[in-house]
């Protein structure tokens, strides 16, 4: 079932929902349902399974994307709702469910203002995705709220020493300033960070740093063309400095050398960092 009408106030003031808007605008450049596929798309199963979801349980994806852990949840017969603030990563997940003869539930919604009552879902769970939510006590405080009692919560994030952690550090320099109150999407990957977001309203939280083997590139220039043809992120960062070829030249080279550095043996290790708790 679609249902891409947000049906929720995305937030309360016009700056921020510009913000909203140029996020959600981020994610629809380029082609990330191509990262997903092909480099990224086997985490969101890592998290269904970290959790444990059975089915019959109510699960809600947020930050979604093309639903790379809504679809393997919905698989295991779990009644699962996927949020995205971005419509065309809805819509491309949702043709890949259907494809798979896969139902389950699509809602354009901000994962800072979730449209769903308290205590809604046994499980909630984000494979990055929430981490890039520009305010992220609001974010987690939202995953918390919509989970119910002994319910839950699992997020999947890149670590900021780890590779992707490491392509946000170099494409800094290149980019905008960051909006007033937003957090690094890396923070996400300590664990220190997600347990102070988190508090006392959850228990038995672990946290592992894990490795995503990536074997999809020959070379750092190879995988800098691909982000840079398809992931929002690097594909608004040149398109901020697009007007000054030293800069973009400076940029290509930095991104190519920080995909050499990682490659080994035609592996490339990215790093993220696997929260699972209940809710207090």
């Amino acid at each position: 079932m679609s249902l891409f009408t947000a049906q929720h106030a995305i937030t309360d003031t016009e700056e921020d929902r510009a913000l909203k808007a140029k996020h959600a605008a981020m994610w629809a450049s380029g082609d990330y349902p191509a990262v997903a596929d092909e480099v990224v798309g086997e985490l969101g199963g890592v998290l269904v399974e970290a959790l444990g979801v059975c089915a019959g349980e109510r699960v809600l994806d947020v930050a979604a994307g093309t639903g790379t852990a809504a679809i393997p949840a919905a698989r295991l017969g779990a009644d699962v709702v996927a949020t995205d603030l971005t419509p065309r990563l809805l819509s491309v997940g949702e043709q890949t469910a259907a494809a798979a003869g896969v139902a389950l539930r699509w809602l354009t919604a901000d994962a800072e203002a979730l449209p769903f009552p308290d205590a809604e879902f046994d499980v909630v769970l984000s494979t990055i995705g929430v981490m890039f939510a520009p305010h992220h006590q609001q974010a987690a405080d939202e995953l918390v709220r919509v989970c119910r009692p002994g319910g839950r919560v699992g997020v999947l994030s890149w670590t900021p020493d780890g590779f992707i952690g490491q392509l946000f550090t170099v494409m800094k320099p290149f980019a905008p300033p960051a909006p007033a109150g937003a957090s690094p999407a890396p923070l996400w990957g300590l664990a220190d960070h997600v347990a102070t977001l988190f508090g006392d309203r959850v228990d038995d939280l672990t946290a592992s740093q894990q490795v995503l083997a990536v074997d999809r590139f020959a070379s750092g220039r190879e995988f800098r063309d691909f982000m840079k043809a398809n992931y929002g992120p690097t594909i608004s960062v040149y398109r901020f400095i697009a007007q000054d070829p030293e800069k973009v030249a400076a940029l290509d080279a930095e991104i190519a050398a920080l995909g050499d550095r990682f490659l080994h043996d035609g592996v490339m290790p990215w790093e993220y960092l696997l929260v699972t708790a209940r809710r207090a």
